[in-house]
């Protein structure tokens, strides 16, 4: 069965970025496993301080090393993903990423942002050792609609964008 590690990069759990998550593990249900790191949740000494030794960081940090599949999920600030996923990803072993399937997902706010995941966060996957990243794929948050329930609806236009590449990166994942 195929091991897929989430990494998501935002600052809640209510973010936009949630929503995305969720389609993901929707996505990989029937077929793999997937565990999801909410870095927000990680314990923030230890990421600040860059403690390789603390147990809730070593604990995610084998489950990306048992991972098959990684998507890196984050939200687009000031241009750039998030400082708290770069916290996290400082604290991955720097080959971490070998032999992993990588796919990159960002939220933002405008198109003027999209190459902030191809100028800003593969460079530093392919330093984790990342070879087979996948296309990235970036959503409008305006696509993303939340709901007088708190739940979110997401245009089908990104749901196919999105869709497109977890069937791509499925399938690269099955022929290895």
């Amino acid at each position: 069965m195929t091991k897929v590690v989430v990494i998501n990069g935002s600052n809640t759990r209510s973010s936009r970025v949630t929503a995305i998550q969720e389609k993901i593990e929707l996505f990989f249900s029937a077929y793999s496993t997937t565990h999801v790191i909410h870095v927000h949740e990680l314990p923030a000494v230890a990421l600040i301080t860059a403690n390789f030794e603390n147990d809730e960081i070593k604990a995610q940090n084998q489950k990306v090393e048992e991972a098959d599949i990684v998507v890196i999920l984050t939200p687009i600030y000031k241009a750039s993903y998030t400082g708290i996923l770069k916290t996290y990803l400082d604290l991955l072993p720097q080959k971490a990423f070998v032999g992993k399937k990588i796919l990159p997902i960002a939220v933002g706010g405008s198109l003027g942002h999209l190459l902030a995941l191809e100028y800003g966060l593969k460079p530093i996957l392919a330093v984790l050792g990342a070879t087979e990243i996948a296309h990235s794929v970036y959503i409008i948050d305006k696509q993303i609609i939340r709901l007088e329930d708190g739940s979110f609806a997401i245009e089908e236009e990104a749901i196919n964008r999105l869709e497109v590449e977890l069937k791509q990166i499925q399938h690269i994942a099955a022929v290895n």
